[in-house]
């Protein structure tokens, strides 16, 4: 886990391009920091959910997709990553990072760099509504549309890890002026802060 000064010397496959960008105006950015990909692959890794996943999808071929089977089996995805564990290690690390940041109460949202998809938690010590909401987001990969977008784009329902970032407060809201005043094509943010940028 990083916050967002330490994102600046880290690669962007690592921590996400916004991330990086959001690390420029840290000081205008609530309390944060990312979490790294190899969080989301060691919970796939544990789960063995590479494997089962690739066994549910076998049958649908991005040339005619049958968008009935499609949504049935999606929901079966969803189902099998919703009922899969984290490590205690890892629940863990996550735990002891939100609680070193001062996030493990109030409010806090989650979602990957360079997307506007947020989960919300209001949390409270050790901040297990916050990884339940970054599970969420996971879930929400292997929704109808998110594999439907994947089978369009890159002709496999194949998922790479991302980053997570996890940001103190609400979800945020555009604010053209800020965005001027950056330079930026879009910036976000909520009552504490800016919370989002797009370049």
């Amino acid at each position: 886990m990083y916050s967002l000064l330490e994102a600046q010397n880290l690669p962007e496959r690592l921590v996400g391009a916004e991330t990086r960008l959001l690390g420029v105006y840290a000081s205008r950015v609530p309390t944060a920091f990312v979490v790294p990909p190899t969080f989301e692959e060691g919970f796939y890794r544990h789960n063995n959910l590479p494997a089962q996943l690739s066994r549910l999808f076998a049958a649908i071929r991005p040339q005619r997709i049958d968008e009935d089977v499609l949504e049935t089996l999606c929901g079966q995805a969803q189902s099998l990553v919703r009922g899969c564990a984290l490590l205690d290690d890892s629940v863990q690390q996550f735990t002891r990072a939100l609680h070193h940041a001062g996030l493990d109460s109030g409010s806090v949202h989650v979602r990957r760099p360079g997307t506007r998809h947020t989960e919300h938690a209001l949390t409270r010590p050790p901040g297990a509504e916050v990884l339940f909401a970054l599970k969420r987001l996971w879930v929400a990969d292997w929704s109808f549309g998110a594999v439907l977008a994947r089978l369009d784009d890159a002709g496999s329902v194949g998922l790479e890890a991302a980053p997570m970032l996890v940001i103190r407060g609400e979800p945020g809201h555009p604010d053209a002026a800020l965005s001027a005043e950056l330079g930026v094509a879009s910036a976000w943010v909520n009552a504490d802060g800016l919370v989002g940028l797009a370049s």
